[in-house]
């Protein structure tokens, strides 16, 4: 089958680790050429490569974005994809805000602020170009209110606003599509959890369930159907999994886009 992604310049934030590193690993395999930005500089070290240019930025900081993405335009002539990945999941509970007020401050500034400084970072010279296409990672959690979530919810929330907003304004210009994916515990993202029982309303009556089902996975003892994507029982969604329909959201014809993806394990437990 024809690639479309073959040859066309992709940026992905927060691609020093997790999730977003897999995209710019995917997205170079397929011939992209790949713009690699992460806050941690530790983790690009083995991104750079003669396709890929990596670089130290702050996605809360416009100018950083702007810089960097301007510096990617130089070195591969374009940008026809931004994949904006970065994300912190700091969830916790109202009541422990004397914990969690400093973390809460920086998820609104990566999540939400992040996504609207890799879009203006990029509009332009889309613009320009007469075409483009901006990915924007959300999450079940912002579908509807649940406690627990409040902050981390309402910048995903956010994002799905954005991205409407900008499918409109952009109608044969720039292509966007919303990614919601459920969890994803391989991604890392579970580090930044501030109360583990918060995690609890998210999964309603399923909880004991979900436990038993991830402790199965993660420890080995699980049924071969609980980690088989193969089969219909499959638990616990692998990342590489996500960027699979990620990538294939992006393969697509200049004139094809694929706007709103869910994609969840067939047998996850979360109730959004």
């Amino acid at each position: 089958m024809t690639s479309h992604i073959a040859g066309r310049t992709v940026v992905v934030t927060g691609a020093g680790s997790g999730f977003g590193k897999l995209l710019a690993l995917k997205a170079s395999a397929m011939g992209a050429n790949v713009g690699a930005c992460d806050i941690n500089a530790d983790g690009l070290a083995d991104l750079e490569a003669p396709d890929i240019a990596a670089a130290v930025v702050d996605v809360a900081d416009l100018d950083a974005m702007r810089s960097f993405c301007a510096d990617v335009v130089e070195r591969f002539g374009s940008i026809d994809v931004m994949i904006n990945n970065a994300g912190v999941m700091p969830i916790a509970f109202f009541a422990d805000h004397e914990q969690a007020a400093d973390a809460w401050d920086r998820c609104i500034d990566i999540n939400f602020k992040g996504v609207l400084h890799g879009i203006i970072a990029v509009h332009d010279q889309m613009i320009s170009q007469g075409r483009g296409h901006v990915v924007n990672i959300s999450s079940i959690y912002g579908n509807r209110p649940v406690g627990g979530a409040a902050v981390y919810g309402a910048t995903k929330a956010a994002v799905n606003i954005l991205s409407g907003a900008l499918r409109e304004e952009s109608l044969g210009a720039i292509k966007v599509t919303n990614v919601r994916p459920t969890g994803v515990p391989g991604t890392a993202l579970g580090g930044g959890i501030i109360n583990g029982a918060a995690v609890d309303p998210v999964l309603g009556g399923n909880r004991d369930q979900f436990y038993e089902k991830v402790t199965k996975v993660m420890t080995g003892e699980s049924p071969d159907e609980l980690g088989n994507p193969e089969h219909i029982q499959y638990a616990t969604l692998a990342p590489e999994l996500l960027v699979e329909q990620v990538m294939y959201a992006i393969d697509q014809p200049w004139g094809v886009v694929i706007s709103d993806i869910t994609v969840r394990a067939s047998n996850d437990d979360y109730i959004l």
